[in-house]
């Protein structure tokens, strides 16, 4: 059974639910390493194989190839993975977590993620919130009054649980 703690990133298993939904394309209750890579690219995102291939091996618990639900939730407890697109686990402070998340919301990869992108991601990934939602998030951590949050200020974001 899928745990029910924390999840850092997202929120509420529901969520969880919908988002792992999204990437099991086939709806057999688990996520195939070309589904992550479809799911990705349909964001935006490029993963190279190697890359997929240590993020399964990392949260693949039971070795049958696939992420299931409770691995899934696993994977959003824990912030992503810790494979470099080599396909290396890396060891560190997180930072390359929340920056693999930060360049997924910033579509446009000017450095910036804007309202609009926030709001894009988020649907796209089956949460529900407005564009006026995104801009009060980004409203909470905006140090520089741009309107937009660059890394340092998502970083406060994600530690703050507005994401």
């Amino acid at each position: 059974m899928a745990r029910s703690g924390p999840t850092n990133l997202i929120g509420s298993m529901d969520e969880i639910q919908r988002i792992f939904n999204k990437f099991d394309k086939n709806g057999d209750g688990k996520i195939s390493s070309s589904e992550v890579i479809d799911s990705l690219g349909e964001l935006g995102t490029t993963i190279s194989t190697e890359e997929v291939r240590c993020m399964m091996q990392e949260f693949d618990k039971d070795g049958d190839g696939y992420i299931d639900l409770d691995e899934f939730v696993d994977f959003i407890q824990r912030g992503g993975t810790d494979c470099d697109a080599d396909g290396k686990t890396q060891s560190g402070d997180g930072n390359k977590e929340l920056k693999d998340a930060f360049d997924l919301y910033d579509i446009d990869k000017n450095g910036l993620i804007s309202a609009n992108e926030l709001h894009k991601v988020m649907r796209m990934i089956g949460l529900k919130c407005t564009l006026g939602d995104c801009t009060k998030m980004i409203r909470q951590v905006d140090q520089d009054g741009d309107g937009n949050v660059n890394f340092e200020e998502f970083k406060k974001m994600m530690t703050n649980g507005l994401l």
